[in-house]
């Protein structure tokens, strides 16, 4: 091992400081999978949460199904997911969500 490579560890890419999940997503922009952690999962719904859905806007079951089958095959697993984490919020009256105020 050279003495340099001891010194100084590898940096991330640009790319993966910028999206700390971009190792999830193949180049076609596709979710290859959903993490079974839970830390590693909840960053993947925070970055879909922001990427995907804008504050202070209702979204109708099949607009948030539409924007989650951009990425996977499994809109419902990632919504329920979402929901869960409190990211995504159902209305009052449960027919359409919303999503949640994201702490900084």
């Amino acid at each position: 091992m050279s003495e340099n490579a001891t010194q100084h560890p590898p940096r991330p890419s640009a790319r993966a400081e910028r999206n700390p999940v971009a190792d999830l997503f193949s180049a076609t922009g596709r979710l290859k999978a959903v993490p079974r952690k839970p830390a590693r999962r909840d960053q993947l719904l925070r970055h879909l949460a922001e990427t995907l859905f804008e504050p202070d806007r209702d979204y109708t079951e099949p607009e948030v199904n539409g924007a989650l089958l951009s990425v996977h095959d499994d809109s419902a697993a990632l919504r329920r997911y979402l929901v869960i984490a409190g990211l995504l919020t159902r209305t009052r009256d449960g027919g359409s969500y919303r999503r949640a105020t994201l702490p900084a």
